[in-house]
């Protein structure tokens, strides 16, 4: 019998197991999951943690439960990889050899790379890409309440980049529902030039952070925190005092991934970003958080390759040529408070611009627009995830379309 492991039981592993078991006769093939835990995190909903929005419950939930039969879960540790020998070792449920390999490996937030930042973490330093770290956050700001609040990414890459923005739009919107929005300055400092990366939405964003009186601070290469005086230094020596520090840590992919030699040294899997394979392994293919392709670490991404990956897959069993390619598809929804949201859409290629979704002309949801529709799509998106992506269903086409966009803001090179 032949052995397809995937590594990882988050977003990108479990649909990738689900989608196969379906595609593979079950007397032909054994399909094996791994993940060191059986918690599986709806990452997208951490955010409203901090606001009361959601409780663990709602987004916290087993990784066996969807996973689907007819496919074994092994909890241990990975602690090597070895490309070579098609051989996975774990801390203790021994080896396991494999014919194909999927990798989703994720990344992490690491406070303790930026000097001072560990140690003030969880007392006036606090994050919210982890969920104990989103219920300490809470408590954090429910004892704020007045003064200077700093949202600060340290570098990037980071998981889902919009993130950062949506706090400091949620957190205005929640210091004025407490009264106290007058009391607080809301400071963004990021290493960026701007609060986006792409011009577009770059200006419209910085346009909604001015309206909401939040400042940005462009340019900030952090490079050690004071908890002592409360003051965030930047290599270059310049200086940002808080009150209450809202951190973006550095963010690197898996250790065992460095350890066993196919990760670079932020612990992110090479690959070519169209195929989504390590190069000269035909039989390895990596999604997720976990790569280094030049796209986003964020859900919608890790689906959208899950797609091409389950169609390539199927052409190398079946000795056919593989002729889908990724594109670095990327959908995410913005949270900017009082009930409303942004849309974004956009590839390796295409930025993102202002126009209609997922249809032309009629959306009905509003690209880079402030609606209330995009707000309870993101909302609504929960189900979907629990429901549909997680099982591999296919919800349309994988690649960047191009209708409904005003491609002409897009400034011609």
């Amino acid at each position: 019998m032949k052995k397809l492991v995937v590594l990882g039981a988050g977003c990108g592993g479990t649909m990738m197991a689900n989608k196969m078991r379906k595609n593979l006769d079950r007397k032909e093939w054994a399909i094996t999951v791994i993940d060191k835990d059986n918690i599986h995190d709806y990452q997208p909903g951490y955010l409203f943690v901090p606001f009361g929005i959601n409780t663990e419950k709602e987004i916290r939930k087993t990784k066996r439960e969807f996973i689907k039969a007819g496919i074994d879960f092994v909890i241990s540790e990975v602690v090597n990889v070895d490309w070579d020998k098609q051989e996975i070792s774990t801390a203790t449920r021994g080896k396991f050899q494999y014919d194909i390999l999927i990798m989703s490996t994720g990344c992490d937030t690491h406070p303790e790379e930026v000097e001072g930042l560990a140690e003030t973490w969880g007392k006036d330093a606090y994050g919210f890409y982890r969920y104990d770290d989103c219920v300490a956050l809470k408590k954090g700001l429910a004892q704020f309440n007045g003064g200077k609040l700093v949202i600060n990414i340290a570098e990037m890459p980071i998981k889902c980049p919009v993130a950062p923005i949506e706090f400091a739009f949620l957190v205005d919107w929640h210091l004025h529902e407490r009264g106290i929005r007058d009391k607080v300055e809301i400071e963004y400092v990021t290493p960026l030039t701007g609060a986006f990366t792409k011009p577009v939405a770059t200006q419209i964003l910085t346009a909604a952070f001015a309206q909401k009186n939040i400042k940005i601070t462009p340019n900030f290469a952090l490079g050690s925190v004071d908890g002592e005086r409360k003051v965030l230094q930047s290599y270059d020596g310049t200086e940002v005092n808080y009150d209450m520090l809202v951190s973006i840590p550095p963010n690197f992919g898996s250790q065992v991934m460095i350890d066993s030699g196919v990760a670079d040294p932020m612990g992110y899997i090479p690959v070519d970003k169209y195929t989504l394979q390590p190069k000269d392994r035909d039989n390895v293919w990596v999604l997720g958080d976990g790569t280094n392709a030049p796209t986003s670490k964020a859900g919608a991404v890790t689906h959208f390759q899950a797609d091409i990956l389950e169609e390539n897959i199927m052409a190398f069993i079946e000795g056919r040529p593989q002729h889908a390619r990724s594109d670095g598809h990327a959908t995410c929804f913005i949270e900017s408070g009082y009930g409303k949201g942004y849309l974004i859409d956009f590839n390796y290629d295409v930025e993102p611009v202002v126009g209609q979704y997922p249809f032309p002309a009629v959306g009905p949801l509003g690209l880079l627009q402030d609606t209330e529709l995009n707000h309870v799509s993101k909302l609504l998106f929960k189900w979907a995830y629990f429901n549909l992506l997680l099982a591999g269903t296919w919800l349309g086409p994988p690649a960047l379309q191009l209708g409904g966009k005003r491609l002409d803001m897009i400034r011609k090179k």
